[in-house]
């Protein structure tokens, strides 16, 4: 049976970050490292990356041929994307509970997306 790649996305706000205690931020790597580690080891995980802050996010277009830069992203909500994953598992019930044991899922909910194509990166 083939297996299927999805993509979870965590959300933040500055207002979320803000509420966890200095302190406790090493304990809370430490909880995302072992998960990481956990599903790398399985061969699930192919990749979990943290976003910077929305403040250095960029728009690019296009204009006359070249790239236009402004600052962005232009979100109608406080709310932006914190960090992603990429899975590669056997079903979608699967990445359910991959989600499901990630860090914090008992407080913030994480989305799944499955992918339905993917550009060969040897094109």
């Amino acid at each position: 049976m083939p297996e299927m790649k999805y993509l979870l996305l965590i959300y933040g706000n500055q207002e979320k970050w803000d509420q966890i205690l200095a302190e406790s931020w090493p304990e809370e790597i430490a909880k995302q490292d072992a998960f990481n580690k956990k599903y790398h080891e399985t061969g699930e995980l192919l990749g979990g990356y943290g976003l910077a802050d929305a403040a250095a996010a960029r728009l690019v277009r296009r204009k006359d041929g070249v790239p236009a830069v402004t600052d962005g992203p232009y979100l109608e909500t406080k709310e932006y994307i914190a960090s992603f994953y990429l899975l590669d598992c056997e079903s979608e019930e699967r990445a359910h509970e991959i989600a499901a044991d990630m860090p914090w899922a008992d407080i913030e909910p994480v989305e799944v997306w499955p992918i339905l194509h993917e550009s060969a990166a040897d094109l």
